[in-house]
This record gives C-alpha cells, sequence and structure tokens, in this order.
C-alpha cells in the first residue's frame, strides 16, 4: 500500500491526516462505515490491524513525529511486515513510537540520490523518443539536457515531454535558454515547459488547477471551469502531456508539489506585494484580503479554510462581513470553509460559479443570496435543516403551483444554471425540495444526511442527473417513486442504506403507470387546477425500488440485502457496466447478475455468508472477492470458460484451508474422496493409511484450522501435507539436504510429470517438550530448474505452515510436465529455501524425487487417464499453459497464490528476490486472471470442493 504526498495532504487540509489514515485503513483493511474525526481512533484502529496483519506500507514524504506516530501507532508489526518511509529529516524515522518499544524494529538509512546518468538518459529518451535511446543525431544534446537535470527524475520527464517530436536544432536552442536563466534547473525547466504553451486558455487553466482545484475530481473540475470560459477538456489533455498533471486513481487531478509551487508563484508575481490585486487568493492572504476589506475587480478566485489558519496565530477577527466581497464583481470561485461572515448577502458577487461553504452556520440558505450563476454548489458539513429553493419566495408560490401542473413561466429560475449539489454530512437536513427550479442539475449528492428523511418527487424534473448518491442515508423513509423514470442517470449509490428485505424493481413505464404501481392516489383538485400526490402507507421500509434503465454504475453496498432481495431478471439495465453488492448477507451470486449483457465490474467483498459464487457474466474485467473476516465461508468460486481476463482481487483472508475451489487457482479435496484413478495417474499408491488422519494448517495471518488431510491443486502441482517418519517407498531417488540433482533417466515411454518429496522437521526438536506439545513448521519454496532447456519454476504452496505434533511433516508433490518442459536426459536441480530472514522456521531432512511415464499405455487407457486429469489441465495457469504474468525480466516462473492475491505487487514485495537474479522484475506489471484455457475443455469428475 502507498500513500503519497502526506506531507502535503495534511498541511493543505484541516483534516488532511484523518484523509491518508482513512485511506490507510481501508487499504490494508474495510473501509470504516461510520465518520470517524478523531485522530487517536484511526491509529488505534490502524495498529491493532498491522499488529494481526502482514503489510507492506509505502510512506512517502513524512515531515512530523506526529504523522509517522498517527500512522504507525506505537505497537509492534506482524513478522515479516515492511514499511517503507521517504522523509527530508532522517532522524525522524528513530524518533517515532515503534523505536521507543524495548525491542526495536530492524531498519536501515538510504540516502536518496539523483538518477545516474545511464538511468537518466533511459528516462529522457522514454518521454522524448518513447523508447531508451536516443535518436540518431540526438546523443550529443541528450548527453547536454542529461547534464543540466543533475538526475532529477521531474525534470527529466517534463523536459522530454516538452521536446518530444522537436528537432535538434529546436534541442540546442532549448538548452541555451535554460543555461541563461538564473534559477535552479528544475524550476528553470517548469517555468519554460509553461511558457510554452501557445495557447493563453492553457496557462489559465494551470493556474486555477495550482490555486484552487488540487486534489479535487475531474468532472466536477471540468463543470466548473468551463462555466467560467475555459476549455478544459483539450487543455487538461495537455497539461497532461507536459507531465504538468496528472489523473488519480480515483479520479482526482494530482500536481507535484514543485509544479505546483510554480504554478502559485505564477500568480504571486502578478503582484508580490498587494495580493488584493492578484487574479487568484488562497489560505492567509485570502484571511488578510478579508479581514482588511481589501478585495478588487482582479480577483477571480478566493479560497479560505478557516480550520487550517487556526493552526496558526492570527491577527485580526476570526469573523468576516459580506461587505468584504462586495468589490469582487469578477469574483468566479469561492470557497468559504468553516467561515463565520455576517450581514446581508445582497452584494454578494453575482458572477460566481463555484461556491463551496463546508460547515455554514445558518439553518437555511439566506433569501438574498443571488445565485443564478452558479453551476456547483458544495454546503458540507453544515447546519442546514432543509433544501428547498423556494420556500422563502411566498409571492411566487403561485408560479410554483403552475410548474407542478405542467404551466411555463418566464422568471429566472434562482438556481436555473446548477448542475452540482453537495449537501453531504449535513446532519440536521431533514428534506431536500424544490428540484423543479433545477433543470440543469446533473450531479445530486447526499452522502452522509443522516436524518435525511425525504427526497421530494420533484426529483423527475432533472432531466439531465447524471449522478444520485444517498449513500448513508440511514433514515430516509422513502425513496422517490419517480426515480425509474430519469432517462440519464448513470450513477446510483445506495451504500447503507439500509433497503432490507426491499424488492428491486426495473420497470419500463409511463407516469401514470408508475405512480399505480406505487399506490398512489391521484386527487385533482378543482380549484386550484393542481395535482396534489398522496402517498399510500407502506409496511416496509422501501416496498419498491426502481431502477432508471440508463445505470451505469449500481452501488447496493452494507444494505442487509438478501439472495432473496433481487429479482430474477437484470437484462433490462442493459447499460450497467459497474455492480457493488459488497457487505450484504447473500449466500450465492443472485441469479439477476448473470443476466447483465455489458457487466465489467462486480464486487462482492465482505459478504460474510456468501458460500459460492458461480454463473459470473463472461463480460467482466473485474471481480473483487475480498474479504476482511477471519474465516470467510466462501467454497467455490467457478468461472465461464469464455470470460476475458480479468483483474480479480481476492486478499489473503479469503485463504481456505479445506475443501476449497477457486476455480483456475486452487483446489482443495479432501485426500479419502480423491478418486484411485486421479492418484494411480500421478503415480501415488499406498497412501491408504492417510484416510482419517488429520492435520492443523496455518496461514501467515495466524489463522489456522484442523482438518482431514488434504489434496492440493496449484498451477499444475498436485499436493499433499501429513506427519510421517518415511517419504513413501516409490519415491526411489533420495538425497539429504535443501537440494539435489539429477538427469531424467531415459525411457520408451513420454514422461508425464515428476514426483518431488520432502521431509521437512523442528530445528529445535525439543522445543515441543518445553513450549507446547507441537511446534509450528514454515513451509519452504521449491525450485525446479531444467538447466537443459533453461527453465526455472519457484514454486510457494497455497499452505504457509503446519503445525506438527510428531517429528516429522512430509510434502508431497507431483509436477505434471509436457514435451516442451521436461524429457529424457534433460538436467534436473530442486532445492528447498527458506527467506534469508526467516530463521529455524524447519530443516529439510531428506528429499527425493521419482518419475512418471505413460509406460506404453493402451490408447483406451490414455482416454481415460486424460479424462481423469482433462479438467485439471483445462485450467489456463499452468505448468505448460499460460505463465506469461508469473514470468520474470530474467526467465523464471513465480508460482505463487500472492500473485493473484496481490497482482500489483513486484517480485521484491512479494518476498522472492533471493530466489531470481538480481534486478528481476515480473514482465507484466499487472496481472489478469483467466481461469480457463482455451487450449483443452475439461469437465471435473467432481468438480465440488
Amino acid at each position: 500500500m502507498q500513500m503519497a504526498d502526506i506531507s502535503r495532504r495534511c498541511d493543505e487540509k484541516y483534516n488532511g491526516m484523518i484523509d491518508v489514515q482513512k485511506q490507510l485503513y481501508g487499504d490494508i483493511s474495510k473501509p470504516s462505515l461510520v465518520q470517524i474525526r478523531d485522530v487517536s481512533i484511526y491509529t488505534s484502529m490502524i495498529e491493532s490491524v498491522v499488529a494481526r496483519k502482514k503489510v507492506f506500507l509505502v510512506l512517502d514524504d513524512i515531515s512530523s513525529i506526529d504523522q509517522l506516530d498517527a500512522l504507525l501507532g506505537s505497537k509492534r508489526f506482524h513478522p515479516g511486515s515492511k514499511i517503507l518511509i521517504t522523509t527530508k529529516d532522517a532522524w525522524l524515522t528513530q524518533s517515532c513510537s515503534p523505536f521507543k518499544t524495548k525491542i526495536k524494529p530492524n531498519h536501515a538509512e538510504h540516502k536518496l540520490e539523483g538518477l545516474s546518468t545511464t538511468e537518466s538518459q533511459k528516462l529522457l529518451c522514454f518521454h522524448a523518443f518513447m523508447c531508451n535511446d536516443p535518436k540518431p543525431g540526438y546523443e550529443e544534446v541528450s548527453q547536454k539536457i542529461v547534464k543540466y537535470c543533475e538526475g532529477h527524475p521531474m525534470a527529466l520527464k517534463v523536459l522530454g515531454r516538452s521536446l518530444h517530436n522537436r528537432d535538434v536544432t529546436y534541442w540546442e536552442g532549448y538548452i541555451d535558454r535554460l543555461k541563461k536563466e538564473n534559477d535552479s534547473p528544475i524550476n528553470n525547466i517548469l517555468r519554460m515547459s509553461f511558457d510554452s504553451f501557445p495557447s493563453e486558455n492553457d496557462k489559465d487553466l494551470f493556474k486555477y488547477i495550482a490555486c484552487t482545484f488540487v486534489g479535487m475530481d475531474r468532472d466536477d473540475v471540468v463543470t466548473i471551469l468551463e462555466a467560467c470560459g475555459i476549455e478544459t477538456k483539450i487543455g487538461i489533455t495537455n497539461l497532461i502531456d507536459k507531465c504538468l498533471l496528472s489523473i488519480g486513481w480515483n479520479n482526482e487531478l494530482m500536481m507535484h508539489q514543485l509544479v505546483q509551487e510554480m504554478g502559485r508563484f505564477l500568480v504571486r508575481e502578478e503582484s508580490l506585494y498587494k495580493p488584493w490585486e492578484r487574479s487568484r487568493l488562497w489560505g492567509h492572504e485570502s484571511f488578510m484580503v478579508l479581514d482588511q476589506e481589501k478585495g478588487t475587480k482582479n480577483v477571480l478566485g478566493l479560497t479560505l479554510d478557516m480550520r487550517m489558519l487556526e493552526k496558526k496565530k492570527l491577527n485580526g477577527s476570526l469573523e468576516f462581513k459580506t461587505d468584504a466581497l462586495s468589490k469582487m464583481d469578477r469574483l468566479m470561485l469561492l470557497q468559504l470553509n468553516y467561515v463565520q461572515i455576517m450581514g446581508s448577502y445582497k452584494n454578494f458577487p453575482k458572477e460566481l460559479r463555484w461556491l463551496c461553504m463546508h460547515g455554514f452556520p445558518l439553518k437555511s440558505i439566506p433569501s438574498d443570496l443571488s445565485m443564478e450563476n452558479v453551476v456547483a454548489l458544495d454546503m458540507s458539513y453544515s447546519n442546514i435543516e432543509s433544501f428547498e429553493i423556494c420556500y422563502s419566495y411566498p409571492q411566487r408560490l403561485h408560479k410554483r403551483l403552475k410548474q407542478l401542473i405542467g404551466s411555463c413561466t418566464k422568471d429566472k429560475r434562482l438556481l436555473g444554471s446548477l448542475k452540482i449539489l453537495n449537501l453531504s454530512f449535513c446532519e440536521q437536513i431533514r428534506s431536500v425540495r424544490g428540484f423543479d427550479h433545477l433543470p440543469k442539475l446533473e450531479s445530486l449528492i447526499l452522502k452522509g444526511c443522516i436524518g435525511l428523511l425525504e427526497v421530494c418527487e420533484s426529483i423527475e424534473q432533472c432531466f439531465e442527473l447524471v449522478l444520485i448518491d444517498l449513500s448513508y442515508c440511514k433514515k430516509l423513509e422513502k425513496l422517490p417513486r419517480s426515480l425509474g423514470m430519469l432517462k440519464k442517470v448513470k450513477t446510483l449509490l445506495l451504500n447503507g442504506c439500509y433497503i432490507g428485505e426491499s424488492q428491486i424493481k426495473i420497470r419500463d413505464m409511463d407516469s401514470s403507470e408508475m405512480l399505480k404501481s406505487n399506490n398512489i392516489r391521484i386527487n385533482t383538485i378543482t380549484s386550484s387546477s393542481t395535482v396534489v400526490l398522496h402517498a399510500m402507507p407502506s409496511y416496509s421500509k422501501f416496498s419498491v425500488i426502481s431502477l432508471p434503465r440508463s445505470l451505469v454504475r449500481l452501488s447496493l453496498e452494507n444494505n442487509n440485502l438478501s439472495t432473496e432481495s433481487f429479482p430474477t431478471d437484470f437484462s433490462c439495465l442493459y447499460m450497467l457496466k459497474k455492480l457493488y453488492l459488497d457487505e450484504n448477507p447473500i449466500v450465492s451470486l443472485p441469479s439477476c447478475v448473470k443476466t447483465l449483457p455489458r457487466l465489467e465490474t462486480l464486487s462482492m467483498r465482505d459478504c460474510k455468508m456468501l458460500t459460492t459464487v458461480e454463473h459470473l457474466p463472461h463480460t467482466l474485467t473485474h471481480l473483487n472477492l475480498h474479504f476482511d473476516s477471519n474465516k470467510p465461508l466462501l467454497r467455490k468460486v467457478v468461472f465461464d470458460p469464455q470470460m476475458s481476463p480479468l483483474q480479480f482481487s481476492l486478499g489473503r483472508r479469503i485463504v481456505a484451508f479445506s475443501s476449497f475451489e477457486c476455480e483456475g487457482m486452487v483446489k482443495i479435496q479432501p485426500m479419502a474422496g480423491v478418486e484411485e484413478k486421479l492418484l494411480c495417474s500421478l503415480g501415488w499408491t499406498k497412501l491408504d493409511f492417510l484416510n482419517g488422519k488429520h492435520v492443523t494448517t496455518s496461514s501467515s495471518y495466524g489463522e489456522s484450522e484442523e482438518s482431514e488431510i488434504q489434496m492440493y491443486y496449484e498451477f499444475g502441482i498436485f499436493s499433499t501435507i501429513y506427519e510421517g517418519q518415511e517419504m513413501p517407498n516409490w519415491i526411489t531417488d533420495r538425497t539429504t539436504g535443501l537440494s539435489m540433482s539429477f538427469t531424467i533417466p531415459s525411457s520408451p515411454n513420454h514422461l508425464t510429470g515428476i514426483n518431488f518429496c520432502c521431509q521437512l522437521a523442528s530445528p529445535f526438536p525439543d522445543e515441543k517438550l518445553v513450549l507446547v506439545d507441537y511446534v509450528l513448521l514454515d513451509f519452504p519454496v521449491i525450485k525446479l530448474s531444467n538447466i537443459t532447456k533453461n527453465l526455472t519454476w519457484i514454486y510457494d504452496h497455497y499452505i504457509d505452515s503446519v503445525y506438527a505434533g510428531g517429528d516429522c511433516v512430509i510434502l508431497l508433490s507431483h509436477w505434471m510436465f509436457g514435451m516442451n518442459e521436461m524429457e529424457c536426459g534433460d538436467h534436473v536441480i530442486v532445492s528447498v529455501r527458506w527467506a534469508p530472514d526467516d530463521i529455524g522456521d524447519a530443516v529439510s531432512k531428506e528429499c527425493g524425487v521419482s518419475f512418471v511415464y505413460d509406460d506404453g499405455k493402451k490408447e483406451e487407457e490414455k482416454e481415460e487417464e486424460e479424462d481423469v486429469l482433462g479438467y485439471y489441465k483445462s485450467w489456463n495457469h499452468i505448468i505448460g499453459g499460460d505463465l506469461t504474468a508469473f514470468q520474470t525480466t530474467t526467465g523464471e516462473y513465480i508460482l505463487s497464490k500472492d500473485r493473484i492475491l496481490w497482482p500489483s505487487l513486484d517480485i521484491a514485495l512479494l518476498n522472492y528476490y533471493y530466489l531470481c537474479v538480481e534486478g528481476a522484475h515480473f514482465k507484466d506489471k499487472i496481472f489478469s486472471f483467466k481461469a480457463l484455457s482455451q487450449r483443452k475443455s475439461g469437465v471435473p469428475v467432481d468438480h465440488g470442493p
């Protein structure tokens, strides 16, 4: 897990540390459903997780002890955890709480140097030429650029992008201009990159983002700035192309700290000593201008968060007058978070496009606040009790009634330009009304409004509505009945609304049918010609939930929905691509999910009652079955043979020790239930003595389970684990120690596999007598190399460790091979290895191999054996199959479940660096999972675990 820009995130936002803690806790555990506003509470939660769970954390840009203590706590980490900290102050790491304990963590310090000349050349060329070496004729000038940048990665990236597709003469001129500047190389490069924009629009866009919008949602910023006359779609692309801007995983705008500082310095240069003459104000300078009432028409944007300034000593009043803004005639962007502002709003700036007032203290929006031009209104965390556009204009009530019955009015609507309305975490708000005055509304965000009881039926007038977020509106008594009539809604978020056993329906009907279906009585009041709608009482919280057919993303997380809550058919949601069913008590995949023709993302994270997942749509590209509970009930995951490769998120908690099958990853079944034909095809005989015996296995997270002796299958390798003093007598070639070397004997028959067996024992045989009646043995990694064919497989067993009550544990495995991997005469080396920092986990007393051939079987016998092994050979990620995503840049194949469970981690992070050639990485940065191969088809004899 990587936490970037920690210092900046903490410094720029009052609750920045809580945001960082929230992200960290969500990454290493399940996200907290409770709104937490206390750093110490989050610290305790993080401490509990890292104490019982092995983690790899990257904490980037730490600037204080408080930050480290808040993120790491004071408890010890789980064994095997690794923490990487980047900081400008080296002394910080050894001053934090973990180093104040009796047993200090192992640590090492590394001074971050600039890139070497070779690395700098590659980075420059990658961005300038899209390859690792300079084009012919550019060798000399590229060396000059590399020397000037002094190994600074950001400088090399920005400069490479700026010089892309330029001729040598342009490169020479550019380096000459850089050398004439007196500032640091990185600042010169950034400034010249900015100056190279031919469009003033792109320059203004850059300043707006640097001063105001870093960290905000890209789509929201586009909406706001387009209303300010800034072209953003091409402009943002231009900024990204020059490496001055990037887009985060959650669609937020991100900017390197040096780039943002340069952008803000450009604005300061507009008037070095008179901030009120600048176009954009932020932080303390905003406070000063408002306090002294020195605003001018030059100001286009002003942002102020009082909670950030309360950390510093302020000279001036903490209350402002609305008149302080009256001279800012051109002000379009205004953020006044947690600001006490007094006076009439009559002279408030009329050109506002974005108004953000978190923590607004009043119970309602002032009636004299002019917002005709506002496109984005954000009143989150405010004391507002109701939102109703016309509640303060009784003289216009008759016009409102006309609108309700369909008449037109020429009056300018109060919020006629509004596209984004955000009232998140307004805990006092009870109702939201007046949607008929919001004809352009695209996003309605009411997340965390825990007191909200009603969303008005007039929402059907918002024909442009695209996003509705009602997450954690726990008291919401009913959803708008007209919700299903909206035709442009793409995202509907109903997380934590306690829908319960409501019926979810998708309807395609006109308005009168919709009203009838929801038990609505229509009364016509003749005197006023007004249609009055009366909802009949319902016995359930949401008797019917009608979903818009236009949905692309639907989230029903944490709603206590059972499998029976869903309809049998979802096919009319033909646009739906993302479905989130996390933390619901569903037992199996609702049958309606398989009817979704375009579904790409399905998440069932922490569905603790989930036991089987079958009939998944073959269109899926992302599947999340991550569990945080210690012992999930999931026992079977089956995929469509036609399924495309997908991103598969499981997490270590899904690991089951017995009777479990995740098709294409692992199949576990009791040895007593394995067909004799299958055992014979593996060359395993005389194993009847295992029937009825038990073994206790464990994971690296500390969970353990006693079960019957199991057979495991993964990567084309069968294996079993049991306590014993002797290896099977058909393991013919044996040796003591950690490795053995052999040549595959010649034979007239075809080699089908190799059996490898090792006998493990505790390095401290008397330990169990002193402490307990058993010892915990960690399993080694098996490295098998075909020296002749230059092929190496490194196999890390599905089970991490075993509790041994006797002296020894036997690990027996069968490796299936084909003609392309092993044949007679090949020189092979097999060894068992433990990680260098694993001391005394176990020792290998003896290991051995035997060879399995087809033995000249008749064609009928071969076909019968093929039927037994057909299903197992149909798996995709097996030896002889597609192991591309498991291959390193130096040729080895890392056969480990962790590659599937943590698909974005590289070899060093997965702790296999000591088994590979130095500098090895996975060839594919991201792993895509595909359960079954198109090469073969096979049906398991017993498909269930």
